[in-house]
């Protein structure tokens, strides 16, 4: 039982549906705390709005309330609820911490008599307070920024005169950067000003003179209610100050740090961390440190929860911070609690990394036309990926090889900048690229100082790169047959692909994976263990290197490999890769579930995955995880190591699916539908003819691939035509055009972006209701899980549209349709597994516009709102345990439930935000009505008849 044996009940809550600068990093944080509550005994509650998480499962906690985040929801669960001794606010970011202070105003936790755990509210109003926070920080003689507070304009403009530019203007109470800005100019200074006041919920900002150039570092802690600290992990911002550090590349542990200034930095940290007020759990720390031999140090905030860098610093050292601050937060001291990865040694430690991290984050401005790409105090990213390796260039060759942008790594595959002025405008405003952007500078021979000069990375950094370019240079002068294996091992401890190394080569990928064969260049996988193999690891969490032979007394050569393989049955299951819009955690939840039920089935499991914010690549999510990139040569070099029965690649989304071809090639069984059924349903031409076949209506079309045939084929077809390319996950690039100019100018830019693709072009039917439905098929037998109906017309993406489950305005006759139709076509694919199908319905006709043979967007929805796991059944039918007619399926929904899009708009102030067939939205929430007469339902039916944009 835990130390307070006064809590048996507890409130977690969440943070809501993902939006840039608060994503899914809060859902593993939370998902953690209740396994480790429940662990305890303790009765756990959550509430949450987010139905794509795992979060939110039933098998998470033991009451979830999909409820909207307000203090209404609250006191409704209070209500229900009065054994609730206690709320824990901190594992839901900064949603759920300022909705525990709006109750805590409104004396809601008083009047049930709930005691608010793990963080004090005057510690959160000190560190939200930017103000209260400086006074507070120079009486304990911690530096800050010259800096002051403005709750008017008038204020402010008196505060630009004193400092003088330029500045940083930040709101208070808000997250990810939201009103932040730095200010160069006078004349941009009232606008920014205006925005940061408005923005605040207090109305206030702080404002400070920028140290701009100076370093950036972040430090995870943890402390217990005896007072005891521990410092998790301490995380290198390779960006200077001026870009939010969910922008930053990352790394850790702190590369160019000298010892001094680091343990000068810790007993600050602890210093600041023990003066916010008296509570136990987890906090992070930033720091500014000056870029000269003083390395004066500047504190720049504290949060006093878990935060966006604590999931990073979890799986970055293998300590899993929510967990142990949950257990805090109840009364465990940290020496009471055991290490979770040696399971032999106490928490109260300090992890020891014997290999290096690197983060970047994922961007998606394809998806905000005009909207302003430079990185600065305002977060813009909505995803990350992160790279483990035994070096700084080998994790961040791996970091940038799982970003799933079409690059193989740094460098080496001819797409990199070659016209200097485009380099150094690049290098001066930082975008998205930047990275790229300095090795592309190195190689065009600017000099390092110049570069140092425009973007203050500290040089140490910049050298890391220079060393790449100079191996790449060596390299290219050699053939396949003459490079020398010393060389080839070089580069592959670098981080290098088979895929660049044969680029500088001029010969095939498979030629250079051939060649580190013969020579026995292989991946060895080594443990993520919290103590640099001081004690021994209970946990299999991997990460691949490679290594230099050693040789024995006896001359027998070896190098070692910590991932043994058992004989146990396996599957692998292939993770989602990084957050991006398109591809958001609902394929998290996915995974996680497909993993559980194939455990249940008997088999080891082995996950793949990079993405360091989700649940699938906790620790002991599966029974052996690679943290590695969703990228074919290390997914290969897996599955030779563990010789599995099967891979599955229908749950992670468009990243999985888009390795089975390359893994039906080299004879990999893929679990469930087949690969020729995955291609069939892609390819546009085939798949139309397969309906045509079966007699299922569908839009006129044609295909092209220049902008010739597409003119052509518009002869054919009455305008409006949507045109779409094919496998592209979120609507990427589709377009609805009126006339041969747009669509001219539609299929250029298309096929420059995405050269060799093939396009659809389809009669676009105006004025068509919209409706998908997702069904589970094992070949033979088909159970329609749920069918929705989409409020918003047909042309706008059914990830932006609002669906209703069950449909409201649907008829017996096209209820029917959509049912043989998906029952056909389930079948006609082969289906084995999960099955989405979209559908327009015009005149009471349904026509069928796509079909994905896969877990879809709207899976977790449907599950959470008949309370069946879909999943599970899906993973079973697909493994070949089940049939379909082995499950007794039970829906229960009183009423409709609505998935509602939530858009970060509010991040790209001068983007068109008109809905269209490419999808934009970031995460969901999940609205229960009781009637089509609720007014929620009646405003959004009214807004159906926004326009559509092109």
């Amino acid at each position: 039982m835990p130390k307070n044996e006064n809590l048996k009940s507890i409130l977690i809550i969440g943070s809501g549906p993902i939006v840039i600068g608060q994503a899914c990093e809060f859902d593993y944080s939370g998902s953690q705390a209740l396994r480790s509550l429940r662990e305890d005994g303790i009765e756990t509650i959550l509430i949450n709005s987010n139905p794509a998480t795992i979060m939110t499962d039933p098998v998470m906690a033991d009451h979830v309330y999909l409820l909207p985040l307000t203090t209404k929801s609250l006191v409704k669960i209070l209500k229900e609820h009065p054994q609730i001794d206690a709320v824990l606010p901190t594992m839901g970011g900064q949603t759920a911490l300022n909705l525990c202070i709006e109750a805590d105003e409104k004396g809601i936790w008083e009047d049930f008599g709930v005691k608010i755990i793990g963080v004090d509210i005057d510690a959160i109003n000190i560190t939200e307070d930017r103000e209260k926070f400086r006074e507070l920080m120079l009486k304990i003689g911690v530096g800050m920024a010259p800096q002051a507070t403005a709750t008017s304009f008038l204020k402010g403009k008196e505060i630009a005169q004193e400092f003088g530019f330029p500045l940083v203007i930040r709101a208070s109470y808000t997250l990810g950067g939201a009103g932040a800005s730095i200010v160069y100019k006078p004349e941009d200074f009232d606008r920014q000003l205006s925005h940061g006041l408005e923005i605040s919920p207090i109305h206030e900002v702080m404002i400070d003179k920028a140290l701009m150039g100076w370093k950036e570092y972040e430090l995870e802690l943890l402390r217990d209610k005896n007072d005891n600290v521990v410092i998790i992990c301490t995380i290198e911002n390779m960006d200077p100050m001026g870009i939010h550090t969910g922008d930053s590349i990352t790394v850790a542990p702190a590369m160019t740090l000298s010892d001094s200034t680091y343990q000068r930095m810790r007993d600050m940290a602890i210093h600041m961390m023990r003066s916010i007020g008296d509570f136990a759990g987890g906090c992070n720390v930033q720091f500014a440190v000056s870029p000269d031999e003083k390395e004066d140090i500047i504190a720049i905030e504290i949060n006093p929860r878990v935060s966006r860098s604590s999931a990073l610093a979890s799986k970055a050292t293998g300590y899993p911070i929510a967990k142990i601050a949950s257990k805090l937060a109840i009364g465990y001291t940290l020496d009471e609690l055991d290490n979770q990865i040696t399971k032999s040694t106490s928490a109260l430690f300090e992890p020891t990394l014997d290999y290096v991290i690197v983060k970047i984050p994922r961007w998606n401005f394809d998806k905000f036309e005009g909207s302003d790409r430079t990185l600065g105090l305002q977060m813009k990213s909505v995803g990350e990926v992160m790279g483990i390796g035994r070096s700084f260039q080998e994790a961040l060759h791996k970091a940038t090889q799982s970003l799933e942008i079409k690059r193989n790594g740094l460098g080496a595959d001819g797409k990199g900048y070659t016209n200097y002025d485009k380099i150094i405008e690049k290098l001066t405003n930082p975008s998205w690229d930047r990275v790229f952007t300095i090795y592309d500078a190195i190689q065009m021979g600017i000099p390092l100082s110049r570069i140092y000069e425009i973007t203050k990375i500290d040089m140490w950094f910049l050298k890391q790169f220079e060393e790449l370019d100079a191996l790449e240079k060596e390299i290219s002068k050699y053939k396949i047959d003459t490079l020398s294996r010393d060389l080839l091992l070089e580069a592959k401890q670098k981080g290098f692909a088979d895929r660049q190394i044969a680029h500088m080569l001029d010969c095939l990928e498979s030629d250079v994976y051939n060649k580190r064969d013969e020579l026995n260049i292989n991946r060895v996988y080594k443990l993520v263990d919290t103590c640099a193999a001081e004690f021994v690891a209970q946990t299999p969490y991997f990460y691949s290197t490679f290594e230099s032979e050693m040789q024995l007394a006896n001359g027998e050569r070896f190098s070692q490999n910590e991932s043994k393989v058992s004989d146990k049955k396996k599957i692998v299951v292939l993770g989602s890769g990084p957050n991006r819009i398109g591809q958001g955690i609902e394929f998290d939840y996915c995974c996680v579930h497909g993993v559980l039920a194939a455990a249940e089935c008997g088999y080891e499991t082995i996950m793949i995955n990079c993405n360091p914010e989700t649940v699938s690549t906790d620790f002991d999510t599966a029974d052996k995880l690679y943290f590695e990139p969703v990228f074919w040569e290390h997914i290969y070099d897996i599955i030779r190591h563990e010789k599995p029965e099967g891979v599955i690649v229908q749950l992670g989304g468009q990243t999985a699916l888009k390795l089975a071809e390359k893994l039906d090639r080299y004879g990999i069984k893929i679990i469930g539908t087949s690969y020729q059924a995955l291609d069939l349903a892609e390819d546009r031409g085939s798949f139309s003819r397969l309906l045509k076949e079966n007699n299922i209506p569908y839009p006129e079309f044609d295909t092209a691939e220049t902008a010739e045939e597409a003119l052509a084929v518009a002869d054919k077809l009455d305008f409006p035509i949507l045109v779409r390319p094919s496998y592209v996950l979120g609507g990427q690039g589709m377009k609805i055009v009126i006339n041969k100019d747009e669509l001219e100018e539609t299929v250029v830019d298309l096929l420059r972006k995405i050269p060799n693709n093939k396009l659809l072009l389809d009669h676009y039917l105006d004025g068509a209701i919209e409706a998908e439905a997702d069904a589970i098929c094992d070949g033979e037998n088909v159970y329609i899980i749920g069918i929705m109906e989409h409020i918003e017309p047909c042309g706008i993406h059914s990830g932006d549209s609002n669906a209703t489950l069950p449909p409201f305005n649907l008829g017996d006759l096209v209820i029917q349709q959509i049912k043989d139709h998906t029952h056909k076509i389930a079948l006609a694919l082969n289906t084995v597994g999960l099955i989405n199908i979209q559908f327009a319905i015009k005149d009471d006709k349904v026509y069928i516009i796509e079909a994905n043979p896969r877990a879809s967007r709207t899976v977790p929805f449907i599950a959470k709102a008949y309370g069946e796991p879909y999943v599970n059944y899906a993973t079973k039918i697909m493994l070949g345990e089940k049939k379909v007619t082995d499950f007794e399926f039970k829906p229960k929904l009183d009423g409709y439930a609505i998935k509602q899009p939530v858009f970060s708009f509010n991040k790209f102030p001068n983007v068109n935000k008109a809905l269209g067939p490419e999808m934009k939205s970031t995460g969901e929430s999940i609205l229960f009505i009781d009637s089509l007469k609720d007014d929620e339902f009646y405003d959004l039916y009214a807004r159906r008849k926004m326009y559509l944009s092109k």
